[in-house]
């Protein structure tokens, strides 16, 4: 898509931008309504609350590899259409299965899960669809805004949440219902875009090529290594926060969604901001010093409840989505920029599995820790302790984040290197690491 001004993405990135923001503003409707659900009207214990958190990310590793060869095959539109129109329906389940006295955490389980593994598709399909409909000299432009609105969402997010709780209780999940409807619109009227993949070999080697270009790159590995890290430890953090707003600080539901509104106006800032960061620092220095300052300042939490709770959280959550925005900024165009177009998918497909992989696990280990913790330390204790040890955990992810930066200078070097030396028409410089791979696979 050929653009005209800077400002103007187009009008494929446009109707990706608006879908995106508002199925982004209903999902917070639901990540804020179901565990609110299930610690009031389930009385669900920590455990479950981790339980049915790990449910939301449980299909990464189960559907992660097979999701970028399958979706390099298919219609790139159609996918998130589709991926949007199964999420509308696992979502609409839940107040029906309310209203029909059917509601359980196993069910919660199973509709968390199928919301989870469209998403994954989804995920995949509009990672290619990024760089597809805009230039790769505003891919950071466009993903700023992309952060942007979605940290609007976060801000506006808990607050509606609250107040569609409050009055409709769990009729307000059919807010997050619509919001796939209108994605699902959007995309409806984009114009297709990205190649079908043509495989060169068995559906095996298309699978674990994407996880060996991902190691294989020094660029790659240390991001890889790094949100795996930093996927250890903040899913147990963000797990576990309900419970202490809830239960260890007494806190009320429109309180508690208050304090995560004005946190969310943190990562709001840190969209808009990122990129001059960057361009100030780097995108490398700026995602691994983001890294290390996500996680530490997480400690705030310990603050309550010798301050007021909700400004200790509200406070904390703030600068906790400043520098999630900037780690989002930056992680995606330096992965993108070490890959080609044809093997676009199956990176980000491995990626998110190897990564996000792991969150079941941490959410699953937060609310079991908390569980058994609670007996010795009390509610409150128990979540302090846990969410303060996920958090160091965490912050560990700026040790091979640090190293990023000086990769990637020396590559402009080498790139400018080759442009000096007149490369001949007709090519273009790759990564070695894959092109080397993908002539392996062939």
């Amino acid at each position: 898509m050929k653009l005209r001004l800077p400002q103007d993405m187009g009008r494929g990135f446009n109707l990706l931008w608006f879908g995106k923001t508002i199925s982004t503003t209903g999902d917070r409707v639901t990540v804020f309504v179901v565990p609110t659900l299930m610690i009031f009207v389930l009385h669900a214990s920590a455990l479950q609350v981790g339980i049915v958190s790990m449910a939301q990310y449980l299909g990464i590793p189960l559907l992660g590899p097979i999701a970028g060869v399958l979706v390099d095959r298919w219609d790139k539109r159609w996918t998130l259409l589709v991926c949007d129109l199964l999420r509308l329906v696992a979502v609409a389940v839940i107040p029906l299965a309310y209203w029909q006295g059917w509601l359980s955490t196993p069910l919660l389980f199973g509709c968390v899960a199928v919301i989870s593994g469209a998403t994954i598709f989804f995920n995949v399909g509009y990672l290619v669809a990024v760089p597809a409909v805009v230039t790769e000299k505003h891919l950071l432009r466009a993903y700023s805004r992309l952060e942007g609105s979605g940290s609007v969402s976060e801000v506006a997010g808990p607050s509606i949440a609250a107040g569609l709780y409050s009055a409709f209780g769990v009729a307000a999940l059919l807010v997050d219902a619509a919001s796939y409807l209108v994605s699902a619109v959007c995309f409806k009227f984009m114009t297709p875009w990205g190649e079908k993949t043509v495989m060169t070999g068995s559906v095996w080697e298309r699978l674990t090529l994407g996880f060996r270009l991902n190691w294989a790159d020094p660029v790659l590995r240390r991001v890889v290594v790094a949100a795996v890290t930093l996927n250890c430890g903040g899913p147990i953090f963000v797990t576990v926060l309900p419970i202490l707003g809830y239960r260890g600080l007494h806190m009320s539901v429109g309180t508690f969604g208050a304090a995560m509104s004005v946190a969310a106006v943190g990562a709001l800032i840190g969209a808009v901001v990122a990129p001059r960061i960057s361009d100030r620092l780097g995108t490398g220095r700026t995602l691994a010093w983001a890294l290390l300052l996500h996680c530490t300042i997480a400690l705030g939490v310990l603050a309550a409840p010798a301050l007021p709770a909700g400004a200790v959280i509200a406070v904390t959550m703030g600068f906790y989505g400043f520098f999630m925005s900037c780690i989002n900024v930056c992680s995606a165009p330096i992965r993108q920029s070490r890959m080609t177009a044809q093997n676009q998918g199956v990176m980000h497909a491995a990626f998110r599995t190897a990564t996000w992989g792991v969150i079941p696990v941490a959410a699953f280990v937060g609310g079991l820790a908390v569980t058994l913790l609670t007996g010795s330390l009390g509610i409150l204790d128990a979540a302090r302790v846990v969410m303060a040890g996920g958090t160091l955990l965490a912050a560990c992810s700026f040790l091979p984040a640090v190293r990023i930066q000086p990769l990637l200078d020396a590559a402009q070097r080498q790139r400018e290197q080759a442009a000096d030396t007149e490369v001949p028409a007709g090519t273009e410089p790759t990564a070695g690491t894959e092109a080397e791979l993908a002539d392996s696979t062939s």
